[in-house]
């Protein structure tokens, strides 16, 4: 059998180019064959810092932000919006509606925020985003990739606007309402085995937060993705080791998560989350079983002076002038 969990570098000699590498394992664990495509790094890296310079600005400008989230997340969001999802073209950049009412039977009041993610089609990939409360860092993401109008966090957390502080079905970038972390899990294996069914060819990943590893949902829904052989099924998981009442392994220990998923019959790859290289080459890997990109993450990667606010990371609110007055003047750095 092959191995299940993988340890996934790349290397190239140019420095904003990686090989796309596929590698094909027999069962004597050889590598048998690969494919490689080129891919410009340099653009994920912009939209990376893009995505934290926009949400530590939202964040000085309404006194409030998931700030940590963007400092662990923006190297997996600007991969996924980057390229490694196969997501359909959108016209963009796209200014969401407002809400209109509660979704009732029949269709009415309907609405989904998967259209910023283009026109749904066999070829293409889904993306389910799972942890709502990210939904500023992948407005920003969604922002930075040229599928949603900037102006369209002005209305930010406004009652009857979409653009919803935790994401819901019919926020920008939202396909499901997740609810309790876990859910979006559940739901994207659904959505899997229906594209199977159909004989459609496109993946469907789930972005996904490692708190939802103490939710018993979601290893009823590893189990049920391995017991399907759902191979066109992908996680990618923002390890960052925090959550709202402080540091993982204090509220609850989730690890040896690698071991754990694996044992559930699925294909893990342990990652650096900050490592674009590594994130692309991880996700291009083959195989028959659901694969997990587990990517260990810096809470206040690119904004040191978050670091102050340890262990609780959760959420930024400023205590005082003098504290936002140092995370202006780190914006301004950001800038440069």
């Amino acid at each position: 059998m092959c191995d299940t969990i993988v340890h996934f570098r790349v290397h190239s000699h140019h420095p904003h180019v990686v090989k796309r590498t596929t590698v094909l394992r027999g069962k004597d664990n050889d590598a048998m064959g690969q494919t490689g495509s080129a891919i410009d790094t340099s653009h994920i890296h912009d939209i990376a810092a893009g995505i934290r310079r926009r949400v530590l600005d939202h964040t000085l400008n309404n006194n409030g932000g998931y700030m940590s989230q963007a400092c662990s997340s923006a190297e997996l969001l600007s991969c996924l919006y980057g390229g490694v999802v196969n997501l359909p073209p959108a016209d963009a950049p796209l200014l969401p509606k407002s809400f209109v009412g509660a979704p009732a039977p029949g269709g009415i009041n309907r609405a989904t925020g998967a259209v910023f993610h283009g026109a749904p089609s066999a070829e293409h990939d889904r993306l389910i985003i799972s942890p709502a409360h990210y939904a500023l860092v992948v407005y920003a993401a969604l922002i930075e990739t040229g599928r949603l109008d900037e102006d369209a966090l002005a209305d930010f957390n406004k009652d009857g606007s979409t653009v919803e502080m935790i994401g819901a079905e019919h926020s920008p970038g939202f396909e499901t309402t997740t609810g309790s972390l876990a859910q979006a899990l559940s739901q994207s294996i659904g959505i899997a085995l229906a594209r199977r069914t159909r004989g459609e060819s496109g993946k469907t990943w789930v972005f996904m937060s490692d708190g939802e590893f103490q939710e018993g949902q979601t290893w009823e829904g590893l189990q049920a993705a391995s017991h399907y052989s759902l191979d066109s099924l992908r996680i990618i998981v923002d390890v960052n080791q925090a959550q709202c009442d402080g540091p993982m392994d204090q509220v609850m220990s989730i690890e040896p998560l690698a071991e754990k998923i694996s044992a559930f019959g699925w294909d893990v790859h342990k990652l650096d989350g900050h490592d674009v290289d590594g994130i692309i080459a991880a996700s291009e890997a083959e195989g028959s079983k659901p694969r997990a990109l587990l990517c260990f993450t810096d809470p206040v990667r690119g904004l040191p002076l978050l670091e102050d606010r340890a262990p609780v990371l959760h959420y930024l609110r400023f205590k005082s002038e003098d504290e936002r007055a140092r995370y202006q003047e780190a914006y301004k750095e950001m800038v440069k």
